[in-house]
C-alpha cells in the first residue's frame, strides 16, 4: 500500500484539491508540504499530535516537511473554531513558545541534512508594508467569499474583530512565500482550515499564473484533534512537566471503546493490515487494544523507557500489583498541620482534588480508598504513617502514592 492510499485507509483525508496530482506527488516522495503551528502555549498538545504523526509518515515516504511556526500569525490569532477572541500574546511569549515547540518537534521530525525545514512566518509578515500588502494581496480576496467561510460565520454573531478577519489573508500569504522561497507545493491542515487553505492556493495561482501548481489537502486533524486531549484538568500536553508520561499513558488507556481502533488508525504506526484484524475485537480484547494504543503513543512521545514505566505503573495499579509503581507525591513536614494531615489535605496535596471542598465531596460519596480500604472524613495520617507511604485511590482510575 502506497502512502496516499494508507492515509485514506487510516481515515485521515477529508477533502483535497487536484487529487490525482496530489496522489502522484506524495506516492513518488516529491511533495514539499507545510503545516502551520501557532505558538499559543509553551507546549504542544494532543491536538497537534495528529499533525506531527502525519508529517512523520510523509517524511518516511520521502516527502519533505516544512514546519511553519506562527511567530507572525500568532500575534493575530486564528478565529477558526473559537467563540471568543484569543488572548493576545507578547512577542516575548511567542518567541519562548516557539523555542519550546522546536524542541518537542525534533522528536517527530528529522531535520538533519535538509530533510525538513523549520521556518517562522514572522520573518516575512512582521516587515510587511500595510498599503503594499493591500495592493498586492488584498485585491485577490473577495470580502463576500471570506464572510461566507465557515471559520468566520461561526463568529459573526458574537463579534469578529478586524484583526482576526485578516488571519485568512496572512495564512494565504504564508503559502505564497513558502512556494516562492522553498518550492512548497502543498499545504496540509485540519478541516476547519479549508477556506484559509483554498485562499493560499488561489493567491499563488493568481499571482504566479496558472502553471503554479499549489495544492491543498485537508485532513481530519483539527476536528478529531479537538475531541482528543481534553480532560477535567485541561489539555493533555506533550511536555512531561505538564502531563507526566503516566498521565499521558492513562489518557489513551481510558479512551472510549468506540474510539480506540479509530485512534490506533489515526495515530500509531502499526500497519493497516494488522489494524484491520482488530476490527472484530470486542469485550476484553478492546482493553488489549487500549493498552497497545497507550503504549505505542507514549513510546512515540516520551521514549521506550518511559512507556515501559508507565505501562508497569498502570498494570500494578489496575491489575493485581501492589501499587509500588504508582506515581509518587513527596510531602514534607511543612505540609502537616499539628503533625498530621487529614484525608482532604492528602487529596489536595497530592493534586487529586483542586480544593478541600471538592475533596470532602469525593470522600462523602465513597470515592476514596487508602491502601485498599474505603475511608471517611475522619481519616488522618501522621508523619509515621506517611513515612512508609500510603496508596491513595480516587474513583476507579486515579492513584497516587503519598509519602514523606
Amino acid at each position: 500500500m502506497q502512502i496516499y492510499e494508507e492515509l485514506v485507509a487510516r481515515g485521515l483525508i477529508a477533502q483535497v484539491t487536484d487529487e490525482k496530482e496530489i496522489r502522484e506527488l506524495i506516492n513518488a516522495g516529491k511533495a514539499t508540504f507545510y503545516i502551520g503551528f501557532d505558538p499559543t502555549a509553551d507546549s504542544l498538545h494532543v491536538g497537534h499530535f495528529m499533525a506531527l504523526c502525519l508529517m512523520k509518515r510523509l517524511q518516511m515516504a520521502g516527502n519533505k516537511p516544512i514546519v511553519l511556526l506562527g511567530g507572525g500569525t500568532g500575534m493575530i490569532g486564528d478565529p477558526s473554531g473559537k467563540t471568543d477572541m484569543r488572548k493576545m500574546l507578547t512577542k516575548e511569549d511567542i518567541e519562548h513558545n516557539i523555542e519550546c515547540f522546536k524542541k518537542q518537534m525534533s522528536r517527530f521530525i528529522d531535520f538533519s541534512d535538509g530533510k525538513a525545514i523549520c521556518v517562522n512566518n514572522a520573518d516575512w509578515l512582521l516587515d510587511l508594508n500595510y498599503v503594499e500588502l493591500l495592493r498586492e494581496v488584498g485585491a485577490c480576496f473577495s470580502v463576500n467569499r471570506m464572510l461566507a467561510a465557515e471559520c468566520y460565520k461561526q463568529r459573526m454573531e458574537r463579534g469578529l474583530t478586524f484583526l482576526e478577519f485578516n488571519y485568512m489573508i496572512m495564512q494565504s500569504y504564508d503559502f505564497l512565500e513558502l512556494y516562492k522561497r522553498y518550492g512548497c507545493n502543498m499545504e496540509f491542515g485540519g478541516d476547519d482550515q479549508w477556506s484559509n487553505m483554498l485562499g493560499g492556493t488561489e493567491l499563488i495561482r493568481r499571482k504566479l499564473g496558472k502553471d503554479a501548481h499549489a495544492m491543498t489537502i485537508t485532513l481530519l486533524l483539527n476536528s478529531e484533534g479537538k475531541k482528543m486531549g481534553k480532560t477535567e484538568k485541561g489539555a493533555v500536553w506533550l511536555d512531561p512537566e505538564k502531563t507526566s508520561p503516566f498521565e499521558f499513558y492513562q489518557y489513551w488507556r481510558n479512551v472510549a471503546d468506540a474510539d480506540v481502533l479509530k485512534c490506533i488508525r489515526l495515530l500509531t504506526f502499526i500497519p493497516v493490515e494488522e489494524i484491520d484484524k482488530m476490527d472484530s475485537w470486542e469485550g476484553s480484547q478492546l482493553n488489549t487494544a487500549k493498552e497497545i494504543l497507550a503504549y505505542e503513543l507514549t513510546k512515540l512521545v516520551h521514549g521506550e523507557e518511559e512507556a515501559n514505566k508507565a505501562q508497569a505503573q498502570a498494570r500494578s495499579l489496575f491489575g493485581a500489583g501492589s501499587g509500588d509503581d504508582a506515581p509518587e507525591v513527596k510531602l514534607s513536614a511543612e505540609d502537616l498541620v499539628d503533625g498530621k494531615l487529614d484525608i482532604q489535605g492528602v487529596l489536595v496535596k497530592a493534586g487529586m482534588c483542586a480544593s478541600r471542598s471538592e475533596a470532602r465531596r469525593v470522600v462523602e460519596q465513597g470515592g476514596v480508598m487508602v491502601d485498599g480500604e474505603k475511608v471517611g472524613l475522619e481519616a488522618t495520617y501522621d508523619a509515621a504513617a506517611l513515612a512508609g507511604g500510603i496508596l491513595v485511590k480516587k474513583g476507579k482510575k486515579v492513584y497516587k502514592k503519598v509519602i514523606m
